[in-house]
């Protein structure tokens, strides 16, 4: 009684699954697999039914019952014929939804059927039209149920002409006077579709182009069902299936058929994402491959028709403005179903329209950030954000969302084939999507966060997948163009703007991407080889006004800080990462007047892993060389150098890390002229920021901030030139008199050991001499004096020793 069967037998569900409806079209919920028993007594309730004349309640639940079990049970064709004598009634009421359930099961009944009887079907076929005869009210459901099956029959190989034939008539009909009934219900859209398809399928050739007009014009119908990228997905898998079962049986008359009818010919009653839509069916079914040579030149016409039809399309929508005017409501649909299909069909042969088409897709309808964007500022305190979530909810779940890796590798295909000049004018349009996202996203964070998180990581999400997009997309075009026939002025543009755009970008990329890592190695060592572009990325940085009072509107309406604008924090951090890499290639005037400020300012920034990289930076600047101004930029370096120790002390320990001053602060030491005013000064500053902490903290961890300074100022001992060695001598022993008795032993044994490591045969004897007067010193101040007395004392005799 029970048998398992593949869900795929049902054309209108596997419709549903490929195109990601989120309709049920389940006329009974699914139940778990049935008991044989439980099968056997719906049975005999529906043939005792028949024989009583009695259909109550107990009959349409056993009709529910069989139904909700379809997936697994067989109907054999005697149950069939109790099907069909239920439907031949005509002097009996019967509840309304049992007719739907009835066609149901004879659907099940003849997509199982190895051999169906002809006779049963004609019944059957006869049956169907009295009942949609008799009804002056048919229910959506009927109807669509109704051109299901009789679909189904038609498309049965061994049935006779004239059965089909009948099976048409009563399909066509039914379309025709009851289209709105078909149609007017979402979840029955599929049902209608596969229909059709099953009729389509049929060798028989009479009402083809009747069936086509019906299948293609259904959405232009006052009353018909409103197009969407579900529908365009049904009808792109509803072809495919059609066109593969023709590929498969040789109907090669049927084919030319089509494509004549569909492909070649523009017909107004047809609707243009349906055509569109089944000329990608058309390719994603000839990739399966040809069969003999006859047919692989009809199918090779087929294609080529298919491929024509698609551009056509595209070349409407390009004649439209969608590349330069926003998209309107009419077009965007249709650019839904152009990204959709073209990640479904498989390799389509490139065009302009069709790479225009596309990347108008990606950036307007696949993210449509943009709109989301202009609507939320518009929005923002003015009216519930409740819609909006919604709104921003659906997209994420979408099948045009969810396929956005799909859409890029197609659009990506379409580029790599493109001509120079449409290359130029699509990378443009992702650089400027870029920029716009930046820009959009700062005021959209600022506004949202705190108030809308929810809603806020939604957005996010959508920004995140373009991400992805535009780093797939910058490593195609580095395959492109930075390559050794490339032109340098090519490249260098090239580069610049691919680092420009990920610098806008870089607040959504939150995993590490070998399309990232690699696009960024090629894109770098290009502007490494040259000073403009270098100069050129370096310009593009966010100036020190804009960053620290932007004059937007959006700022106007909330209290500004430029250190929370995270979507900011993370541009700039691409900047002050990207920069020492090409740090000898960048003038000093230019460092001076583009990036110090934005460095001195992030150096003070709370989140310290930005403020390493601003001390990095430094660094990378104080260790570079340039030989064209050595002068200038030794001068630059020292000037530098006083507002570093400043800014960094001002906020140590809170803010600036102890790893990054100790590397800028030992940078400094190494790389500036010897005997520089700025190294005496970063000295100076030191011993002073160590008085400022307690004992406590200078005797303590070696963690403790107070204790880090002393640490560092023992270690320049080793480093700082011999003419800064006296005065860094001198004021470390002063520090170091204030220290308790045991800390100062601390001190003296790192001093020693450190001393008896050098080899440095020039400071090595003063240095001895020092610690010699040093311990002397600490030794006769351990009697207790006043704090004033001592110190004073102390401070007379060591520099009378030094």
């Amino acid at each position: 009684m029970a048998r398992k069967a593949n869900n795929s037998l049902f054309l209108e569900e596997w419709l549903r699954t490929v195109s990601g409806s989120s309709v049920s079209g389940d006329l009974v919920k699914q139940n778990s697999a049935p008991s044989a028993r439980s099968i056997i007594q719906a049975w005999s309730e529906i043939r005792e039914s028949l024989q009583n004349q009695n259909f109550d309640t107990r009959y349409l639940q056993a009709l529910r019952a069989l139904v909700s079990s379809e997936s697994t049970i067989h109907v054999a064709d005697p149950q069939a014929k109790l099907l069909i004598s239920i439907l031949a009634l005509r002097d009996v009421s019967l509840p309304s939804d049992s007719y739907t359930l009835v066609l149901r099961l004879l659907y099940v009944w003849i997509r199982k059927a190895f051999r169906p009887s002809q006779a049963l079907v004609g019944s059957a076929v006869q049956a169907i039209r009295g009942v949609v005869d008799d009804r002056p009210n048919l229910q959506p459901t009927l109807v669509a149920q109704s051109v299901l099956v009789s679909g189904a029959f038609a498309c049965v190989p061994s049935l006779s002409g004239d059965l089909k034939l009948l099976c048409f008539e009563l399909l066509c009909r039914l379309l025709e006077e009851e289209y709105s009934l078909a149609g007017s219900q979402e979840e029955l859209v599929p049902v209608v579709l596969a229909g059709i398809g099953y009729a389509l399928s049929s060798s028989l050739d009479v009402h083809y182009v009747r069936l086509l007009d019906l299948l293609f014009g259904i959405w232009l119908k006052d009353e018909g069902p409103r197009g969407s990228v579900t529908h365009g997905l049904m009808v792109l898998h509803l072809i495919e299936w059609v066109m593969s079962g023709y590929m498969r049986s040789n109907y090669i008359n049927k084919m030319s058929l089509f494509a004549n009818e569909v492909l070649e010919t523009s017909k107004e009653k047809y609707t243009v994402f349906a055509v569109f839509m089944a000329a990608a069916g058309v390719l994603r079914a000839s990739t399966a491959g040809f069969s003999n040579g006859a047919q692989s030149f009809e199918i090779s016409k087929l294609r080529n028709s298919a491929e024509k039809r698609i551009e056509f399309v595209a070349q409407l929508l390009v004649s439209n403005g969608i590349v330069t005017l926003p998209t309107t409501q009419r077009e965007g649909p249709l650019l839904q179903c152009f990204a959709i299909a073209l990640a479904r069909c498989g390799t389509v042969s490139s065009s302009a329209p069709l790479l225009l088409c596309l990347t108008s897709a990606l950036l307007t309808q696949v993210f449509p950030l943009g709109q989301i964007y202009e609507s939320f500022c518009k929005a923002f305190g003015k009216e519930p954000i409740g819609p909006r979530l919604i709104w921003v909810r659906e997209h994420l779940s979408n099948v045009l969302f969810k396929e956005s890796g799909a859409i890029t590798g197609a659009f990506c295909n379409q580029y790599i084939s493109a001509s120079e000049e449409n290359k130029y004018i699509v990378e443009n349009m992702i650089w400027d999507f870029c920029q716009n996202l930046y820009l959009q996203h700062r005021q959209i964070a600022l506004l949202l966060r705190g108030i809308e998180d929810t809603l806020l990581v939604d957005i996010e999400k959508i920004a995140e997948s373009s991400f992805l997009m535009v780093v797939v997309f910058a490593l195609a075009v580095t395959k492109q163009w930075l390559k050794p026939i490339v032109s340098k002025e090519r490249k260098m543009e090239t580069s610049v703007k691919i680092l420009v755009s990920f610098s806008c970008v870089e607040y959504f990329r939150h995993i590490r991407l070998p399309e990232y890592m690699e696009t960024i190695r090629e894109v770098i060592s290009c502007v490494q080889e040259n000073d403009a572009p270098c100069v050129s990325f370096v310009e593009s940085i966010p100036s020190y006004n804009s960053l620290t009072n932007p004059r937007d509107l959006f700022t106007q309406r909330i209290k500004y800080e430029w250190s929370r604008d995270d979507v900011q924090t993370s541009r700039i951090l691409f900047y002050l990462r990207v920069i020492p890499t090409c740090i000898g290639r960048l003038s000093a005037s230019a460092f001076r007047g583009v990036v110090a400020s934005t460095m001195f300012l992030y150096i003070g920034h709370p989140n310290r892993k930005v403020a390493r990289a601003s001390h990095t930076l430094l660094v990378a600047f104080l260790s570079s060389a340039k030989d064209s101004e050595e002068d200038e930029r030794n001068q630059l370096k020292e000037h530098l150098v006083f507002y570093y120790m400043q800014r960094s002390l001002e906020v140590y320990p809170e803010i600036t890390p102890f790893e990054g001053l100790a590397s800028g602060v030992a940078t400094l030491v190494r790389h500036l002229p010897a005997g520089s005013p700025a190294i005496f000064y970063s000295v100076h500053s030191l011993v002073e920021k160590a008085s400022t902490f307690s004992t406590n903290s200078l005797q303590g961890r070696k963690s403790d901030p107070g204790n880090q300074i002393l640490e560092l100022l023992l270690r320049l001992v080793s480093l700082v030139d011999i003419q800064v060695l006296p005065y860094l001598m001198k004021s470390l022993a002063q520090l170091i008199m204030k220290l308790p008795k045991e800390r100062q032993n601390m001190v003296l044994g790192e001093l020693y050991g450190q001393v008896a490591e050098s080899d440095d045969v020039i400071r090595k004897p003063s240095l001895v001499s020092w610690l010699q007067s040093l311990n002397y010193l600490c030794s006769n101040n351990r009697t207790e004096v006043s704090a004033s007395g001592s110190t004073i004392d102390t401070s007379n005799q060591l520099a009378a020793r030094l």
